[in-house]
């Protein structure tokens, strides 16, 4: 494997000189409770090689069997992504010898996939919408991981040693592929980053995967390849490999499209061939030379029967589908009357069913939308976590409203309360009971704290009798802290104002 960096060009003068072609292979780990041929358990994390039998280990005489939830999730899968549902598939052997694949061949589906020529419509940020193309879904078991020991660059290349776990060897993967994506132009890495997304949160509404890419249950390779200007048969593509955030789908579409061009400009030609992704330093380095699928020498798995799902069950799968998550976040944010930018921002917070879960608890939509895209987005970007993971519940946001409806806190008061929470200090209503969190509701002590700071400021005050509004602030500003930030703003700005027209 090489550690060289290529050459690249300016992305704009590699799109002016040539249009890209991409393929996008996104493997989804299923969430089934067993192994797609037995009835190992598929727990994320368990410690290494304890979820493991003879069949997935591949040892002579032991017999797979099909997951029946498996081909369902797979047939639910391509209806969701309006492909057609093959009436009869039968599942391959692909051979190839690596250390993570214990039988030395992984059981996949080759010419005959459970789902085929469907399409998923891709919605940019600035509303055009892309239709991308599917080729096919299949089904096909995971393999194990490799841990490779010693060296800097965590692979095989400089190790001192490797370890494998094959827990992950058999757990039930479905392998959608795309079509060549031809016409997206200047926009293709929007478009693969926008396609994955968009497959994510399909996938996730579906039920079928967790799809967290940072934990490898959902991973995309990248086919990239560049023909110059009204030509009319696609160049030499690479496939980088196993990339598992959507901003690194971006970045590698980009960076091939750019180190293409390079080579291309240069008078050499391209290598088919894997690459691997570097998070670090954003480039892409070569892995192997690219295989064709007459090198795995397919043939049909002997130990297992056809699949052969009738079109009844096939149709009542398809009424178990989920509202499409495009035309349902088009309903909330008219529900909620956000404007695009606002529904933009929940959707980058991660924030959409945390928000319906803490609107249908009893917050108003714009409360619900202050806490999770405000301070709580704000602390999970600083610290690389997700708005969901303080232990702040719906249940929590929605009560938090309640208390500033009921006049019992302020704003800054319900920010403590909300630091609390996020400490482990109990509910919002325990926290503020423990911390004396109360606004005042003695109206004659609010109005001697208003009269206490007109006295003391009669320029400031002057200015308001002049008609100078916006000057109450300063006043405002004062009472809250004569009351050591336990007075109602809004009421003492509604006193100063009647005290000093």
């Amino acid at each position: 494997m090489s550690t060289h960096v290529d050459d690249v060009v300016d992305y704009d003068e590699a799109i002016a000189t040539y249009d890209p072609v991409m393929g996008l292979e996104v493997h989804v780990e299923l969430n089934t409770n067993t192994k797609m041929f037995c009835g190992c358990a598929t727990g994320f994390g368990a410690e290494p090689n304890t979820q493991v039998c003879p069949v997935c280990l591949g040892l002579p005489g032991a017999l797979p069997v099909v997951n029946e939830k498996g081909v369902e999730s797979a047939i639910r899968i391509g209806l969701a992504l309006n492909c057609e549902i093959a009436q009869w598939c039968r599942f391959a052997r692909k051979n190839y010898f690596y250390p993570d694949m214990p039988k030395n061949f992984q059981t996949s589906q080759y010419d005959e996939p459970i789902a085929f020529n469907g399409y998923l419509d891709v919605e940019l940020e600035d509303g055009t919408v892309f239709r991308v193309e599917i080729e096919r879904a299949h089904m096909e078991e995971d393999t194990g991981k490799a841990l490779h020991v010693g060296g800097s660059t965590g692979r095989i290349q400089g190790a001192e040693y490797s370890l494998i776990d094959y827990n992950r060897a058999g757990i039930p993967l479905i392998e959608i592929v795309t079509k060549p994506i031809t016409g997206a132009g200047e926009r293709a890495p929007e478009i693969a980053k926008a396609y994955v997304s968009t497959l994510r949160d399909l996938i996730k509404a579906l039920g079928v995967s967790d799809v967290r890419m940072e934990q490898g249950s959902m991973r995309c390779d990248a086919n990239v390849s560049l023909m110059p200007k009204d030509a009319d048969k696609f160049g030499t593509r690479t496939e980088t490999k196993n990339v598992n955030s959507l901003r690194s789908v971006e970045r590698a579409v980009r960076y091939e499209i750019s180190r293409h061009a390079a080579v291309l400009n240069s008078g050499g030609s391209i290598l088919q061939e894997t690459r691997h992704w570097h998070e670090d330093t954003a480039v892409t380095t070569s892995g192997r030379p690219k295989s064709d699928a007459e090198d795995y020498r397919y043939f049909p798995e002997p130990d297992l029967v056809p699949v052969a799902p009738t079109r009844e069950s096939v149709e009542q799968l398809r009424t178990t589908l989920p509202e499409p998550p495009a035309q349902r976040r088009k309903r909330l944010q008219k529900d909620w009357g956000y404007s695009d930018l606002e529904m933009r921002d929940v959707l980058n917070a991660g924030a959409v069913e945390l928000i319906e879960e803490t609107v249908a608890a009893g917050a108003s939509p714009a409360a619900a939308r202050k806490w999770w895209t405000g301070d709580l987005a704000r602390r999970a970007n600083n610290e690389g976590k997700a708005v969901s993971d303080f232990g702040v519940t719906p249940a929590h946001i929605a009560e938090l409203d309640s208390m500033i409806k009921a006049g019992r806190l302020n704003d800054s008061m319900a920010r403590q309360v909300m630091e609390g929470v996020i400490a482990g200090e109990g509910s919002p209503t325990q926290v503020a009971d423990a911390r004396g969190l109360e606004l005042v509701q003695d109206d004659s002590a609010l109005e001697a704290a208003v009269d206490k700071v007109i006295e003391a400021n009669p320029d400031v005050a002057q200015k308001v009798r002049d008609g100078k509004v916006q000057a109450a602030g300063a006043l405002i500003g004062q009472v809250m802290k004569e009351m050591r930030g336990q007075a109602d703003a809004a009421k003492a700005r509604e006193l100063i104002i009647s005290k000093l027209s």
